[in-house]
């Protein structure tokens, strides 16, 4: 029935028990995205003088500020008719603290998450634009990993091909769409997204290790980098979505605001390079917080340049006696 394509896991896979504690799938996905992205972040945290320790202070308050921006986002944009009863349907009050159910806006966990990294960064002392833009190839990884959570659950995929990468979807599935035969597949959107994201590490490490990025231009470069793939997976999606007209132009809620990340993050990135770019390398700290071993190796070297330069004006001086 399915010569070429993707299988789904059985929906018994979605989730499993262990005593009285019910894990699922998507939850681990997101698990295994956040400890990719603390491992990634600390690597480059480190390179720029940084060390675990801030990392820490800093995402204890960006990664629970971000959970409650994601469900916000799925509540207010995504499905606000399900949970608060528009449209003369069944209000779900008491299904919005529950993230166990599953959704969780990428959209509104960063922009949340990103209020909780400047409190962190107040404390510690860490600038934000360094941190954002430490982080951000940590975030793309992060989500390459968590949209296999969509896979688990058999949700958010595209509309039907017969590409031979087509998804299958159980027929028994409360997501399989209506009126469609049983035999078929649909565009895996969950892994188009994923390759885009795995893709975008590749080309953000490798932009910054070229140019030197810095001041934001490594955070807007992911925003732009998101929001394109974004847009594009999201003209593929089944699942239901506010439809928005813009003059010619009728397109999903979540499509128009992938529109206006890359919008935002091109006009971002034009400023910080015309106007905010320093001369010389950025500190990760904010002047007068370095910690006591950046200050100390930074009196060093401001010690040492004196001492070089006294020895080669003494050395000019001695020659006209040889």
């Amino acid at each position: 029935m399915f010569p070429a394509s993707i299988p789904s896991p059985p929906v018994e896979f979605s989730k499993f028990s262990i005593g009285p504690l019910t894990i699922h799938a998507y939850a681990l996905c997101i698990l295994v995205g956040i400890v990719l992205a603390l491992w990634l972040t600390s690597r480059r945290m480190r390179a720029r003088g940084g060390d675990s320790d801030q990392l820490w202070d800093i995402v204890i308050w960006a990664i629970p500020f971000g959970i409650v921006g994601g469900r916000l986002y799925h509540v207010l944009i995504t499905d606000p008719g399900y949970y608060f009863g528009l449209g003369g349907r069944q209000s779900h009050w008491a299904e919005i603290p529950q993230l166990w159910l599953g959704g969780l806006g990428i959209m509104g966990a960063i922009s949340l998450g990103i209020v909780g990294a400047w409190i962190g960064c107040r404390r510690t002392g860490v600038r934000l634009s360094a941190f954002i833009d430490a982080v951000a190839p940590g975030v793309l990884l992060a989500q390459a990993a968590g949209r296999w959570g969509n896979w688990f659950n058999q949700e958010l995929f595209g509309a039907p091909t017969t590409l031979p990468w087509g998804l299958q979807i159980d027929p028994e599935h409360y997501n399989f769409p209506a009126g469609l035969p049983a035999d078929t597949l649909f565009h895996p959107t969950f892994l188009y997204e994923s390759l885009w994201n795995v893709l975008g590490v590749v080309v953000l490490l490798a932009l910054d290790k070229k140019f030197k990025l810095r001041r934001g231009a490594m955070f807007c470069c992911y925003v732009i980098w998101y929001g394109i793939g974004r847009t594009f997976t999201e003209s593929l999606r089944l699942d239901p979505a506010e439809i928005i007209t813009i003059g010619p132009l009728s397109l999903r809620i979540h499509q128009w605001l992938a529109i206006g990340l890359v919008i935002f993050g091109s006009l971002a990135l034009s400023y910080v390079l015309a106007k905010l770019r320093p001369e010389g390398k950025d500190s990760l700290f904010a002047e007068g917080r370095e910690p006591a071993a950046v200050q100390a190796s930074a009196s060093a070297e401001k010690h040492k340049s004196p001492g070089v330069e006294k020895k080669s004006s003494s050395d000019d001086e001695s020659q006209p006696l040889a």
